[in-house]
């Protein structure tokens, strides 16, 4: 069953998305990929958002670019996080930025940078590490590494 659910609005997203993918693969969370258009695929998209925590989906990392509705699309459908990753499609990415960022309130979506699919992921890890003690532990050994690397030069 996977706990986080990482979603693209077009089959061109996927190099970027692919990174939060590789992610969540080092911290050994399960997951799953689909491509779906909160435009070309809007049925699909929703009743993707309404079975998600059914099926055990604990969060959903959506990336978009352009108009980028499709974390605002899944966060209209489901209590699920729904963490947005804006794709510089268009724009540098700051159409998708202000589109995924914008959201209403009631309905809440936790936007990272501009093709920041990791630090989606990672987001999504801090999530589930709320309840998880063995994914917190492996976030502090992450961020130790990372103080590490950085000093390293």
């Amino acid at each position: 069953m996977a706990r986080v659910a990482i979603l693209m609005g077009s089959g061109s997203d996927r190099p970027i998305m692919e990174k939060a993918s590789a992610t969540l693969q080092e911290f050994g969370v399960d997951h799953e990929i689909h491509v779906l258009s909160a435009h070309k695929t809007p049925d699909a998209a929703a009743t993707f958002a309404k079975e998600a925590a059914g099926r055990g989906v604990a969060v959903i990392i959506a990336g978009a670019g352009k108009a980028a509705h499709l974390a605002g699309a899944m966060a209209a459908h489901t209590v699920v996080p729904v963490i947005g990753v804006p794709l510089a499609a268009s724009l540098d990415g700051l159409d998708a930025l202000l589109a995924t960022v914008q959201m209403p309130t009631g309905v809440p979506v936790a936007t990272v940078a501009i093709d920041g699919a990791v630090n989606g992921a990672l987001l999504a890890v801090e999530i589930l590490a709320v309840s998880d003690s063995g994914l917190r532990t492996a976030l502090i050994d992450y961020r130790v590494r990372l103080a590490e690397q950085t000093l390293a030069g």
